[in-house]
């Protein structure tokens, strides 16, 4: 058809514009995911200013509100049409991301990106060599690594915003499955200068009235710890809380309390002398740490391979390139 047989747009005809790319869809998810504009911007690599440019284009083109922001918010929150969008948008991304994961699979190539959240202590002391051993194995994988508390971690998993999480003291249920990943021995801290450091082993009797630095309530490894106290008949002192182990290290560094902690965690400061460890009489104790997913979903080969190195080191860390050779050629 000719310019002039072309005919005339309707003056009361909507002005097209191009659907929302898929950027701006994952800048939308990571918005309502963390409740943050400055979150979502560092996590997409993108300034502020262009991710709040991205909500407004992604408003013009629904004609709705998508973002509640200020009136007394301490963040941003979606309207209904907004939640709307988050579950479809989700939808779509993660079968885009299935998609560039499937087509580089036929070619033979492990690639794509594993979404994986890990609790503060795991991810900061015990999953750093396993993960570097994997990248090394798995280049073309991308590992988009995050922290939080367990159950928010549980939540991500149900809600499919995680490939797979690492906890300690996993649970499993019907939609999750567990599979064991280290066993962290559990020691007591303390300064240097504190009287337990004269001891080789730690009494229980001994903690009975001490000052005590420990996790949030909600925390499985402080409930661990109460139960492990409450069964030997000991009452502490609880002088502060927190969420994660680098703030409990540096309070009880500062004179504030002993602590019990999992051993992997304090191997820095008790080589640089700021805290001195010992085991708890009666035998160690030992905290599971384990990976949840998703149970009835085919994973994606990246998962998979994912999942065999961290579980492969547990035995023998040497093993794992001889069997993941086995496991491509096959």
């Amino acid at each position: 058809m000719s310019r002039a047989e072309t005919p005339e747009r309707r003056p009361d005809a909507p002005t097209p514009s191009a659907p929302p790319d898929l950027v701006a869809l994952q800048v939308f998810c990571r918005i309502v995911e963390t409740g943050s504009f400055s979150e979502a911007a560092a996590a997409c690599y993108l300034s502020q200013s262009a991710v709040s440019q991205r909500v407004r284009a992604l408003e013009r083109h629904y004609g709705r509100v998508l973002l509640e922001r200020g009136r007394g918010r301490s963040g941003a929150e979606p309207t209904e049409a907004g939640q709307a969008l988050y579950e479809g948008a989700r939808e779509i991304l993660e079968h885009a991301e299935a998609l560039e994961t499937r087509l580089r699979e036929l070619e033979g190539e492990v690639a794509g990106t594993i979404r994986v959240a890990t609790v503060y202590s795991v991810g900061l002391h015990s999953l750093p060599p396993h993960l570097s051993r994997f990248i090394a194995l798995y280049p073309h994988v991308n590992v988009h690594l995050e922290y939080a508390r367990t159950n928010r971690i549980v939540e991500m998993l149900r809600a499919r915003r995680i490939d797979l999480g690492i906890v300690a003291y996993p649970e499993a249920d019907r939609d999750i499955e567990v599979m064991p990943f280290a066993r962290e021995r559990m020691v007591c801290v303390f300064p240097p200068d504190h009287p337990l450091a004269a001891l080789e082993e730690i009494p229980w009797e001994s903690l009975r009235g001490e000052a005590f630095v420990a996790f949030d309530r909600d925390i499985p490894t402080r409930r661990a710890t109460d139960a492990l106290l409450a069964a030997h008949g000991i009452a502490v002192r609880i002088v502060s809380e927190f969420d994660n182990i680098e703030t409990i290290k540096r309070v009880v560094e500062n004179g504030g309390g002993v602590a019990i902690v999992p051993e992997v965690t304090v191997r820095r400061e008790v080589r640089d002398g700021t805290l001195i460890a010992r085991p708890l009489a009666g035998g160690p104790i030992e905290r599971p740490t384990g990976l949840i997913l998703r149970r009835g979903r085919a994973r994606p080969r990246a998962v998979e391979r994912f999942v065999e190195v961290l579980t492969a080191c547990q035995d023998n860390p040497d093993s794992v390139t001889s069997t993941q050779a086995r496991s491509d050629s096959a």
